[in-house]
């Protein structure tokens, strides 16, 4: 009589199974969320070419996405041809708005990464600083570009500035709040271990302030889009912004989207560079998150 074994044998298959079933998983969870926003993306353009082709709106004001996809397309393959309502292409006039705004983005920077670190770290500076950082901060920055219009003229210099004035203050507040709010428990520990006035700020709060930077940097680089977008429609002949203002004059409604559009593209790239950015300067975050 043979004595049968209680624990019965696996399928050949089910191992596969389960490694099947553990890489759909891992696939979705490294993927899936960039191929929901891929069906969500299509879907909402899909909706747009059947309603812009429907003739409920005139295409003057909202034209096909199609149609806007190709002005974009050739406007970033092509050069305009003499004549044309705009110089250059629109690779050309990227190129320039993305100097002008990284150059202003990087001064920001060096202003505004300072400064907010001293005033959060120096209660007399930021007893002088902060009513002119509120009061600028507050001040829309359109109601300055006649004045450095008349100043500076029509120059990147003009452009330059305003950027600057937009993304400085998002950066400065940011570090200021990052510092006043870093916790007293490190710092008296790391008194407690004989640190250093220099040894607290380098190994305690710019550390825990570096997210807060990282996050004043997303706001100014959203800010300094708006001030490339303004400096340009209202003192340039080059830029994303003179290409708005250009369009919107000749009824050119698929280049004023195209152009739209890649400010979008543009932004949306900058921030998820700031993401990884913050993850790479700051992995304890990530942890924080999960």
């Amino acid at each position: 009589m043979t004595v049968q074994s209680s624990s019965a044998t696996p399928p050949a298959d089910s191992g596969r199974y389960t490694d099947a079933q553990w890489t759909f998983a891992e696939f979705w969870r490294r993927w899936g969320s960039w191929f929901i926003t891929a069906i969500n993306l299509t879907c909402f353009f899909i909706i747009w070419e059947l309603f812009a082709r429907s003739g409920a709106i005139s295409p003057l004001f909202l034209p096909t996405a199609s149609g806007m996809f190709e002005t974009l397309y050739v406007g970033m393959t092509t050069t305009a041809p003499p004549g044309s309502v705009i110089s250059g292409s629109i690779l050309d006039h990227l190129g320039y708005s993305m100097t002008t705004l990284f150059t202003g983005l990087a001064i920001a920077c060096v202003i505004g990464i300072p400064a907010g670190l001293l005033m959060g770290g120096n209660r007399a500076v930021e007893t002088i600083l902060s009513p002119y950082i509120w009061a600028l901060a507050s001040l829309p920055r359109i109601a300055l570009v006649p004045l450095f219009i008349l100043f500076l003229g029509f120059t990147m210099k003009m452009q330059i500035t305003i950027i600057v004035l937009s993304a400085v203050f998002p950066i400065i507040i940011n570090a200021w709040a990052g510092v006043k709010t870093t916790e007293k428990s490190l710092l008296s520990a790391a008194r407690v271990f004989g640190a250093s006035k220099w040894d607290l700020y380098r190994k305690v709060v710019f550390p825990y302030t570096l997210p807060f930077i990282i996050s004043g940097i997303q706001q100014g680089i959203g800010r300094g889009l708006i001030g490339v977008v303004i400096a340009e429609i209202f003192g340039g002949s080059r830029g994303l912004g003179y290409l708005i203002q250009r369009a919107a004059d000749t009824f050119n409604s698929s280049l004023m989207y195209a152009v739209l559009m890649l400010l979008v593209i543009v932004s949306l790239s900058l921030i998820n560079f700031t993401r990884w950015l913050e993850a790479y300067v700051a992995p304890w975050r990530r942890l924080d998150r999960v």
